[in-house]
């Protein structure tokens, strides 16, 4: 029941809906690809570890990150029933990649903005998949918010407008950051496969592999009894990613490129354990939202395994 309706993501990225603080005058996030996986190795400075002082091996994911593109600025209201768009600001030169996503107006008219009369500012970025090597040229559009007060998202965002943001910009090397994603997609599937229920014995009736009798009283097709259905391509958040390194791609390529991906060609991500979603799919990362939680100490990377993962 923790998540629940189990279907299908509307969209292969993920839609974020709050962004945690961040530094103002700065965009709250970023996306990337996801390459694949390899494995590090780093020299454990955590205070309580037993392999302080030690070099450690851990599991990583490498995102190639190529700058996100500004295409315009998002002003929002706020009423009685919360905040709606209420204008759009449009640079006047586009990518024209941009095109094949989106109905781009054929002018485009810079207005006077009373700035104080908004409640909020957001970034319209897309990506660039062009410059990777991925064999895709129709980038992804979404919004990012900016931090700041409303007078400082707009100067930042109007210094921003029609340029591009590199990865290096927004995030630092051994921060805690937060990622979301579309899961890798198994179709339909039966109970077993989705909810890991057991395996009932081989003499029961009429099945092996359903729930079975699960009472009078609830019905065999209530909502929280576990049937066949949509499995995978759900949207998923994982909290507190630790960024290993921010990389140059010959530091990070494998001999052969990654397995269903190719060569990386940008700045990468270096993401402590695994993410959602195949290779290739857009990842989103936001500023962890949970500052409570005692922050990791950096963990200086000593060496990335570039062997063939073919």
């Amino acid at each position: 029941m923790e998540y629940w309706p189990r279907c299908r993501a509307s969209s292969t990225h993920a839609r974020i809906r709050t962004w945690p603080a961040g530094p103002a005058s700065k965009p709250l996030g970023f996306a990337g690809y996801k390459a694949g996986m390899t494995h590090v190795t780093v020299m454990d400075s955590r205070p309580n570890s037993i392999t302080k002082g030690e070099e450690i091996a851990l599991p990583a994911t490498i995102v190639e990150c190529p700058p996100l593109k500004v295409y315009g600025l998002r002003l929002y209201r706020r009423d009685a029933y919360g905040a709606h768009p209420a204008m759009d600001v449009l640079t006047d030169k586009p990518d024209k990649t941009l095109s094949s996503r989106l109905i781009l107006p054929k002018k485009t008219t810079q207005k006077n903005i009373a700035i104080s009369d908004y409640h909020d500012l957001t970034l319209l970025v897309h990506t660039q998949p062009k410059f990777t090597g991925i064999g895709k040229k129709k980038p992804e559009a979404f919004e990012l918010g900016i931090g700041g007060t409303i007078q400082e998202k707009y100067t930042a965002a109007t210094t921003l407008l029609g340029k591009e943001i590199p990865v290096t910009d927004v995030f630092g090397e051994g921060i805690q950051i937060d990622s979301h994603a579309i899961t890798k997609g198994k179709g339909f599937q039966g109970p077993v496969k989705r909810f890991g229920i057991n395996i009932r014995a081989h003499k029961s009736e009429k099945t092996k592999r359903g729930p079975g009798n699960v009472g009078g009283w609830t019905g065999n097709r209530s909502f929280p009894v576990p049937h066949a259905g949509q499995t995978g391509y759900h949207q998923r958040m994982e909290r507190n990613k630790l960024i290993l390194k921010i990389s140059e791609p010959s530091a990070v390529n494998p001999a052969g490129g990654f397995v269903h991906y190719g060569v990386v060609k940008n700045p990468a991500l270096v993401i402590h354990g695994s993410l959602a979603g195949p290779p290739k799919r857009l990842v989103k990362f936001t500023f962890a939202g949970l500052p409570t939680m005692k922050a990791k100490a950096p963990l200086a990377v000593t060496y990335i395994s570039q062997t063939s993962k073919q």
